[in-house]
């Protein structure tokens, strides 16, 4: 089973981070060991000093180099990854896409019906690529911009309902679809650096969403185990 990983900011994560992705790694190692692979065509952390993604210094240096791999970018969302997802699906042979995209795409580029069309160009394209691949969607999360930018908070939450419609409409019994829950817990002071991205508990947390998700509904792997 070939899991890619699709994300922004908070997905790729900056030089330093250990990265949700890497919570995710763990959570494999455990629950699927010898049973899985990370596949991607990136692997870098974003760098701010380059303002690009040229870093490799992953807060463990010991997180092996083919679980590094993505398909993530700082500031790309759905409008970026529409046109890449299909080829990254075909070139990897992707098997589970685990999404995580749509806030930089409402702060900058699109609004919540341009964004929507956007995931369904992303997943017609990830299923010509594969019509089997199974697809776990992440809705845009609590962020800190939306607690004084009523505007935009009224774009999340109506996007989340479109990103909900889209799954409810698309899922197929040949091409699964599930959107994964952030646990009700997750609290902007504590489980993000800067009120958007993701600090060590906030990484758990998006893992524990992708990783629950898909052992409830399709029984991969098992429920997500937090460190003590």
């Amino acid at each position: 089973m070939r899991f890619l990983f699709v994300g922004d900011s908070m997905t790729i994560g900056r030089a330093g981070d250990f990265t949700w992705r890497y919570r995710m790694w763990r959570h494999l190692e455990r629950v699927l060991p010898g049973g899985y692979g990370i596949v991607g065509p990136r692997t870098e952390l974003y760098e701010a000093a380059d303002d690009a993604a040229t870093s490799h210094a992953y807060a463990d240096p010991g997180f092996p180099a083919d679980a590094r791999r993505h398909l993530a970018g700082w500031g790309e969302g759905w409008l970026h990854m529409a046109p890449l997802a299909g080829e990254a699906v075909r070139e990897t042979g992707a098997d589970v896409l685990l999404v995580s995209l749509g806030l930089i795409d409402l702060g900058f580029y699109t609004n919540s019906d341009q964004t929507a069309e956007n995931v369904h160009a992303f997943l017609a394209s990830v299923r010509a690529a594969n019509p089997h691949v199974r697809t776990v969607l992440l809705p845009v999360i609590p962020n800190v911009r939306a607690t004084y930018d009523a505007p935009f908070a009224a774009e999340c939450h109506r996007f989340n309902e479109l990103l909900a419609k889209a799954v409810a409409e698309l899922d197929t019994a040949a091409s699964p679809l599930l959107l994964a829950t952030v646990p009700e817990s997750y609290d902007l002071r504590a489980d993000t650096y800067d009120g958007t991205h993701p600090g060590p508990t906030g990484e758990h947390k998006l893992a524990a969403a992708f990783a629950n998700a898909l052992h409830q509904a399709w029984g991969i792997g098992g429920p997500y185990t937090y460190p003590s």
